[in-house]
């Protein structure tokens, strides 16, 4: 499985997570970047999208509030105290706090925990698929057959006819 988790919008998704669906790999990702080329090759049943939409993250930034997230999804709320108080971090006790701090700020740009109901169902629809042995290798073989678009044989021989203006000597 191939995470590929930025907010919508931002981009960060790049070309990175084609060479893995290219190899099988099956993307968990938001509708940004990358992934948007990738799920119209493979189809959106053959990648695990999460989370919210470029349109809703622009609509939704203005009156994001994590702290309504964290009272009121018992899952966020758990996560956060972890990270909190210190339980994966016992020898440096506050390494955390400013992870925390950031989440639930009010100018927390990213919305992760807007995301975080979505991507936790997004992360059970992969175990479901994973034990069905038959379909999970399927969507792989999807992935590799759907994706030669990506190959950089094709990239390079557009970037040459189109950005670079040379021909191969072989035309």
């Amino acid at each position: 499985v191939s995470e590929q988790i930025s907010t919508a919008g931002m981009e960060a998704s790049g070309t990175g997570n084609m060479k893995f669906a290219m190899n099988g790999a099956l993307t968990i990702g938001t509708l940004d970047g990358a992934n948007i080329e990738i799920a119209e090759q493979v189809g959106k049943e053959n990648i695990y999208i999460f989370g919210l939409t470029v349109d809703e993250v622009a609509a939704f930034r203005s009156t994001y509030e994590p702290k309504t997230f964290y009272d009121g999804d018992p899952g966020v709320k758990r996560v956060l105290k972890a990270l909190f108080s210190n339980r994966f971090c016992p020898d440096e006790p506050g390494i955390f706090k400013p992870v925390f701090s950031q989440l639930m700020g009010i100018r927390e740009h990213y919305l992760h925990l807007a995301d975080f109901r979505s991507y936790v169902q997004a992360q059970e629809r992969i175990g479901t698929d994973f034990k069905d042995r038959s379909k999970w290798l399927s969507m792989s073989l999807r992935n590799i057959c759907r994706t030669g678009i990506f190959s950089s044989d094709r990239t390079i021989k557009e970037y040459a006819d189109e950005i670079w203006g040379i021909q191969s000597q072989r035309e």
